[in-house]
């Protein structure tokens, strides 16, 4: 039962990553693809820890926390930048 939830999941968020990608591509403003690559980020978190779940390994979890960390202070230097132009005063 687990494993069909976990397959099913995982098909969600590959499909909910694709539609980021898309409006990343095609996003008509900079902040719709900001506001997408934010989305990607936070979707390829949960893909991390979906697999970790699955493969049964701890692994994953230590580098989903990474990638969470880096991509706050990726996305709070981007909207700083955009909104200054400078990141750091």
């Amino acid at each position: 039962m687990l494993d069909t939830a976990l397959l099913i999941s995982l098909t969600l968020i590959v499909l909910a990553m694709s539609m980021n990608v898309y409006r990343l591509a095609i996003g008509p403003d900079v902040p719709d693809r900001l506001l997408a690559l934010d989305t990607l980020y936070v979707n390829s978190i949960a893909l991390i820890v979906l697999l970790g779940l699955w493969l049964n390994t701890k692994t994953y979890f230590e580098a989903a926390m990474l990638i969470a960390m880096l991509g706050f202070i990726g996305t709070m230097a981007i909207c700083r930048y955009l909104l200054r132009g400078d990141i750091i005063e």
